[in-house]
């Protein structure tokens, strides 16, 4: 069945404007961004697939491009988009982040470091240099390493 044959207030997009985005399953969110299914399968379908494939939205972030376009109607296009909108997010948290008190903790560093390194295939170096209010100046990444070490 076609997302438009859906009612009103279940279609994504809809719901999306309804509700807000809180209130849309990671498939339904998913299947915004994808727009469009494939002959058989809805966006939202597509979008189950996916998720289904590779267990939760940080696994296919994760993914090569290789292993993404293995899905039927999945592209270079997409994992090209798909990369560009985690990249914009992480902007979008880091200068927040960085406009706030938020490196007063251990947990709040690990947080942000999170944020930056997820998805690093090599061991990395970073400083993280703050003003005196505990906001983030700069993170700069000195060294690069291997899969498991990296030299100082």
């Amino acid at each position: 069945m076609s997302i438009t044959d859906w009612p009103i207030g279940e279609r994504p997009r809809e719901k999306l404007m309804q509700r807000g985005a809180a209130a849309l399953s990671d498939a339904e969110l998913l299947a915004i961004f994808l727009r469009t299914g494939v002959a058989g399968k809805s966006a939202v379908d597509l979008a189950r697939e996916l998720l289904t494939r590779f267990g939760n939205l940080t696994r296919m972030f994760a993914a090569s491009e290789a292993v993404f376009c293995e899905t039927h109607g999945m592209g270079q296009a997409k994992f090209v988009q798909l990369q560009a909108i985690l990249e914009m997010s992480r902007r979008a948290l880091q200068e927040e982040m960085r406009n706030g008190d938020v490196l007063n903790s251990p947990l709040a560093v690990r947080n942000y470091l999170q944020l930056l390194l997820r998805g690093r295939e090599q061991e990395v170096f970073m400083v993280i240099f703050l003003d005196a209010q505990h906001r983030v100046v700069v993170a700069e990444e000195m060294f690069h390493g291997t899969l498991t070490q990296t030299s100082v």
